[in-house]
């Protein structure tokens, strides 16, 4: 008998090319990248395949065969419809007879903080969840990503501020421990367990983080890892949102961070399942970040 094959979205991504990964550790399954340029995938799964989320066409072939899928959508890509892409997917998905789906989401900020803060990365997809809830999967899953700790090396890392240090100038009480963290290359360790496991993930909604953590506390471990003296300096949302292109998306997100936290209310049970569920610990943030700055390959 032949391995199951999981059909993965974003292969070439962060989400996706963890999926891919983890999957790739155990021999359970033969894992199929899906990608927009196959030819110039170089990864480890055990083909690739082209699919575009804009071509409907090119799903249909793309997830002949899967049993999984795991489904993922790009906020940040220009011209993006994070729900149209899912609306897609899933009829393709449907068509083709895939028996489990794990779709990569986030909490709905609209409806948790009642419209006080705008962060469509984040709603736009919570409003796919009941797309997947309604497609008529035999399994489902919802996964739960947290704030990456790769952003503190890369997008949302350390700047020069005016007083000479490098830190950070953010619109959030660098006190308040209000941001689900983890390391987003070990997504696949909860999606593979996932897949692995369905009496425990089926149906469920699963929040990945490998704890609460503030700016202080990246700090903190900035300080251990390196013995470098990083500085912090709280700005109002209103200027901050004139930094720079996006920044008001980020200041809208942190001041949700600050009132609800990452994951919102009521959040321990999906965090504790989804603990539960992974095939392997998440790392905490003062171990990650020395390995990282030791080996920043």
């Amino acid at each position: 008998m032949t391995n199951p094959t999981i059909a993965v979205f974003g292969a070439t991504g962060s989400q996706g090319g963890s999926v891919v990964r983890y999957l790739e550790q155990h021999d359970a399954y033969r894992v199929r990248a899906l990608t927009r340029r196959p030819e110039a995938y170089d990864g480890p799964a055990d083909e690739a395949v082209r699919a575009d989320l804009d071509v409907e066409a090119t799903l249909q072939d793309a997830l002949q065969g899967a049993e999984g899928v795991f489904l993922v959508t790009n906020f940040w890509e220009k011209g993006t419809d994070e729900i149209q892409q899912a609306k897609v997917a899933l009829r393709a998905a449907r068509q083709a007879g895939v028996e489990h789906l794990i779709w990569s989401s986030l909490p709905n900020v609209a409806e948790i903080s009642g419209g006080s803060w705008d962060v469509p990365h984040f709603t736009d997809k919570a409003r796919v969840d009941a797309l997947v809830r309604e497609a008529g999967f035999p399994r489902f899953t919802i996964v739960q990503p947290p704030f990456y700790f790769e952003n503190l090396l890369g997008m949302m890392g350390p700047q020069p501020m005016q007083d000479g240090r490098k830190g950070w100038t953010l619109p959030i009480d660098p006190d308040a421990r209000v941001i689900h963290m983890g390391a987003i290359a070990e997504l696949g360790s909860l999606v593979a367990g996932a897949f692995a496991r369905p009496e425990q993930s089926a149906g469920r909604t699963l929040a990945m983080a490998a704890g609460l953590y503030s700016f202080a506390d990246a700090v903190e471990a900035y300080a251990a890892a390196t013995g470098e003296d990083l500085g912090f300096a709280r700005v109002p949302h209103e200027v901050f949102s004139d930094f720079f292109p996006g920044a008001r998306e980020i200041s809208q997100m942190l001041g949700y961070f600050e009132d609800h936290t990452y994951m919102g209310p009521d959040s321990e049970t999906r965090l504790a399942e989804a603990r539960s569920v992974a095939i392997s610990p998440f790392t905490p943030l003062g171990e990650w970040l020395s390995t990282a700055l030791s080996d920043p390959s």
